[in-house]
């Protein structure tokens, strides 16, 4: 029978994983190796209303996040935003491992900058087989910084603790990004085949039926029909190319556009139809925004 769990606050979390009492009611760091968990066996899905960190090695248990099932065996870091939905497998043992979660609440930062921010960390919304993997060295980072936050936890609350949790939140989430970074300079022969295949894409897409029938591509079609997230899609093809998805996706509108005003006789509201758009005007507002051109001057002046 499938279980379907929602952990609103820190304190349920605790209760639920049998961790303690909870230090504080909107952050917390978790010792995986020392969690007694107090769930049902059989497949639960798992929503909770937090964002979290988690670095987890010898995993027991089968966890699912997204479209994929997780390894946590070679220490990958998961990260996960609030609200998206955690699939477990528990059978005959409980879900254990050794490792740490962060988890903290949105309402934490919701008054400070990085409440601002949090958004532009995509890495928050990447699937499972996008996980971190981390050196030794890149660990010992991480491990240092959520240490401090642990003891910030554990120290009497005065006027600066949290600002000192939240500037050490936001430090861990920046080497978060300079690690993904570098995992992406390193695959980069990898990287060169995926975005090869995703040119092939648009260029197929953009010759077939699907234009007129369905219109333009979305981001999230080319990340499925890819087999990643959208935000990993597009921060990939952003380190490598400058351009994310939509980018891509308008810069081979923008070129069959002008092949058709240059060789047909077709009307602007023509091409436009046969590009998939509804509405004409909405095609030449891309158009003159993408090439400083309205789609006529272009025809006429080139």
């Amino acid at each position: 029978m499938e279980n379907i769990i929602h952990i609103k606050t820190i304190s349920e979390l605790h209760q639920m994983i049998g961790h303690g009492k909870a230090e504080h009611p909107l952050i917390n760091v978790i010792d995986y190796s020392n969690i007694k968990p107090n769930y049902p066996k059989g497949i639960l899905k798992i929503v909770d209303s937090f964002y979290s960190i988690s670095l987890k090695d010898n995993c027991i248990g089968e966890m699912q996040y997204g479209r994929n099932k997780y390894d946590f065996q070679d220490g990958a870091l998961l990260c996960k935003a609030p609200e998206q939905i955690i699939t477990v497998n528990i059978e005959d043992q409980p879900l254990t491992s050794n490792g740490w979660g962060l988890y903290f609440h949105p309402d934490l930062i919701r008054r400070s900058s990085l409440g601002k921010t949090i958004q532009n960390y995509s890495f928050f919304s990447y699937d499972t087989n996008e996980a971190l993997h981390l050196s030794d060295k890149e660990k010992e980072t991480l491990e240092d910084v959520v240490n401090k936050i642990k003891l910030e936890l554990t120290q009497n609350i005065d006027k600066h603790s949290q600002t000192l949790i939240i500037s050490n939140l936001e430090l861990l989430l920046n080497y978060c990004n300079r690690f993904y970074d570098r995992q992406f300079i390193t695959r980069t022969n990898h990287n060169t085949d995926l975005i090869n295949r995703f040119n092939d894409l648009l260029k197929n897409y953009f010759s077939s039926e699907m234009l007129s029938e369905k219109g333009l591509p979305s981001v999230k079609f080319c990340a499925a029909q890819m087999g990643f997230s959208a935000n990993y899609l597009s921060d990939l093809l952003k380190k490598d190319t400058g351009k994310n998805t939509l980018e891509h996706i308008h810069y081979h509108l923008i070129d069959k556009a002008k092949n058709m005003l240059l060789n047909t006789n077709n009307t602007v509201s023509e091409i436009a139809y046969s590009l998939g758009f509804e509405y004409p005007q909405h095609f030449s507002k891309i158009f003159k925004k993408k090439t400083g051109y309205t789609p006529m001057s272009y025809r006429t002046y080139n």
